[in-house]
């Protein structure tokens, strides 16, 4: 069965970028997404599109493909109370803020008493990736993963 939509797909992927490998599947459960749902970057989705079983591939991509480009003006100052994650704030930790959007990971930039500047930037912004997949399995989802738009099943989303 071909990689298409509505084809929950079963892979280790292995991800690089100019400092080394940033993080890895292998050596735990593979990752299982529904495709064509926007649950993966739409350059990914496109890559993977019309893949098989045991197909492997490489992708690199550009930030513009990525993450985006590093925003300078990206800098927000918030009021320390509104971090999650730590009882103590240094610069370079990554915390949590609640924003209109969800949730969303801030890096710490400088801390206050009662203000702290963070980075709103997406952690891998501004940098190129590399990608390994190796694909595992791909068969066609439920009619409930597609209402959902997930996957369901082990390294994919759990209900509780």
């Amino acid at each position: 069965m071909l990689i298409s939509k509505d084809t929950v797909v079963q892979l280790h992927y292995q991800l690089s970028d100019d400092s080394g490998l940033l993080e890895s599947s292998q050596g735990s459960d593979p990752l299982l997404y529904l495709h064509g749902h926007q649950n993966m970057l739409p350059a990914i989705e496109q890559a993977l599109e019309g893949k098989s079983k045991g197909d492997k591939l490489e992708l690199t991509l550009a930030p513009k493909d990525a993450y985006g480009e590093r925003r300078e003006d990206a800098i927000q100052s918030v009021q320390v109370k509104h971090l999650q994650g730590a009882k103590k704030w240094q610069p370079g930790m990554m915390a949590v803020v609640q924003t209109e959007h969800g949730p969303r990971q801030v890096k710490v930039v400088k801390v206050g008493m009662f203000k702290a500047d963070v980075d709103t930037n997406h952690p891998l912004a501004g940098k190129t990736l590399q990608f390994s997949f190796e694909i595992l399995d791909v068969r066609a989802a439920s009619e409930e993963e597609i209402a959902h738009g997930h996957a369901h099943g082990v390294g994919g989303h759990h209900h509780h």
